[in-house]
């Protein structure tokens, strides 16, 4: 199945000069969708993964399908102020600033094996700030997995040379 034929270009969104990767074609296609889950879970099958994490707001549709398909439990991270208990923070850096995700601190542990999960990966920045919430509790990081990949941004580097990473779209 041709998933990119399910992703819609959309120019100057959100500011001039960047093309925006709208992926709700393919989350309101049951067959597309269907296909995204399928195909990644299968990449993960045999992991060991006991928690998928997904960062708000399109982490959260991949990530939870994700679960549900491998059997684990889902954890989402969050914008600061957003979760009700206490929490994980991890900051990391944007061409702006910085930003920062939480987790509940004790939604993992050392015991889990953890798969991120998120709609695209750019620069990298937030999937490593992921990684590192992950490592922070002691919990080891199955691998990475992508809709979309924005091969031209170089975000793969900063996940690391042994992390497993999946993307099934790669824009050049």
């Amino acid at each position: 199945m041709d998933l990119a034929s399910y992703i819609r270009d959309i120019p100057d969104f959100p500011k001039e000069g960047i093309i925006f990767k709208d992926i709700t074609p393919l989350l309101a296609s049951p067959e597309g969708f269907r296909e995204a889950i399928d195909v990644i879970a299968s990449e993960f099958e045999d992991a060991g993964v006991t928690k998928v994490l997904g960062a708000e707001a399109r982490g959260f549709i991949f990530g939870g399908a994700l679960a549900y398909r491998l059997g684990a439990g889902f954890v989402p991270a969050r914008k600061p102020g957003k979760l009700p208990w206490s929490t994980t923070r991890a900051d990391y850096e944007l061409e702006y600033g910085t930003d920062s995700l939480e987790i509940h601190a004790d939604a993992l542990g050392p015991e889990d094996k953890v798969l991120i999960v998120d709609d695209v990966l750019a620069t990298g920045g937030t999937a490593a700030a992921k990684r590192h919430l992950v490592e922070m509790t002691g919990a080891s990081c199955a691998g990475f997995a992508f809709l979309i990949e924005l091969d031209f941004l170089g975000g793969r580097a900063k996940l690391g040379e042994d992390a497993k990473i999946v993307s099934l779209i790669h824009v050049e």
